[in-house]
């Protein structure tokens, strides 16, 4: 991915975490300066280590619902602060719910004062457990408000409804992404999310552990793929939403068969229960940024792969830090 930045000072919320952490890097790479904005509580230093000796970047820790202060000028604020995967964001449900609120409001608030562009990093949750298939802008979603998945679906919601207001009666100029799953390096290993559950799994010829019957679902974009498309939006005049995600679909069975082969592991797999209103289906159209911002996913599911693997190979427990022998085989309990 290539981007020349077209400003000059950003600043990223949530910008330890994986796809902030991204963002960072594609920011300075493009001659942007940075001030990173995060609490860790899902983010980590590991993710912006490399970035710390940097005199263009800056980190400061600090949770996005007590305010967001940064001296001198900013001209983009990048809102990614929020627990993003099942596992944290049920942990942390009234933070979710809260940084989606009031975190949102400061993060425009900020935009406002500095005459900033802002972008909201909205996720394809908004969609719930969706009744239109592949997903588009204008549908308005199957989302149920009082659910195991609410405190997240029901935050970034808000939080888009929050920057629509801010756009129309303050006159932010703001723009808002639906993001759909990314995957890549620096995901946390015990998160929940599929693409890093498998591959843990895989590498310690662990069980992979398949949600329902397995034919539910899932696109998959590669972060750096995510991250332009990102850019493209911040870098245009459109408020949106606009769905970035890659809409070549695949089972999670599928999925778990291509990473164990990419893995060549032994694992077999195994089924549990579904969780409550976990989507059957996930798919974006992506039409409009297609046509506003001329972006499509460039890289391939298994390039994508292969790298967030050899990532994980090297950056997890020691003990599983190979490539595991052994012939392919699947065990699925009755």
């Amino acid at each position: 991915m290539s981007y020349k930045s077209t400003f000059q000072r950003a600043v990223v919320t949530g910008g330890a975490g994986f796809l902030g952490s991204h963002l960072s890097d594609a920011l300075l790479a493009s001659g942007c300066e940075v001030v990173c904005v995060d609490n860790l509580c899902t983010g980590s230093r590991e993710n912006i280590g490399h970035l710390l000796g940097d005199p263009r970047f800056s980190f400061v820790r600090s949770d996005a619902i007590d305010g967001i202060h940064v001296d001198g000028p900013v001209d983009l604020v990048l809102h990614l602060a929020s627990p993003a995967s099942p596992v944290a964001y049920t942990r942390l449900a009234i933070e979710t719910l809260r940084v989606g609120s009031e975190g949102t409001s400061n993060a425009l608030e900020l935009a406002g004062e500095k005459g900033a562009r802002f972008i909201l990093a909205s996720t394809s949750e908004v969609y719930g457990d969706p009744l239109q298939h592949p997903q588009v802008e204008s549908y308005w979603g199957n989302v149920n408000p009082v659910g195991e998945r609410s405190m997240y679906d029901e935050a970034k919601r808000f939080a888009e409804a929050l920057t629509v207001a801010h756009a129309s009666r303050r006159g932010v100029d703001a723009g808002i992404v639906r993001i759909f799953n990314t995957y890549g390096p620096r995901l946390r290993s015990g998160d929940g999310r599929v693409v890093p559950n498998f591959i843990r799994q895989a590498l310690a010829d662990d069980p992979m552990t398949v949600h329902g019957d397995g034919t539910q679902t899932r696109s998959l974009c590669y972060v750096d793929d995510t991250v332009d498309g990102i850019l493209r939006l911040a870098a245009s005049p459109h408020l949106g939403p606009v769905n970035i995600g890659n809409p070549e679909e695949l089972t999670v069975t599928e999925l778990a068969h291509r990473i164990r082969e990419l893995v060549v592991s032994a694992s077999p797999l195994r089924h549990l229960g579904l969780p409550a209103d976990d989507p059957k289906f996930r798919c974006p159209d992506i039409s409009l940024a297609d046509e506003l911002l001329g972006w499509k996913p460039s890289v391939s599911l298994e390039d994508g792969l292969l790298r967030t693997i050899a990532w994980f190979s090297k950056n997890q427990d020691p003990a599983v830090t190979r490539l595991p022998r052994g012939p392919k085989e699947e065990s699925v309990p009755s």
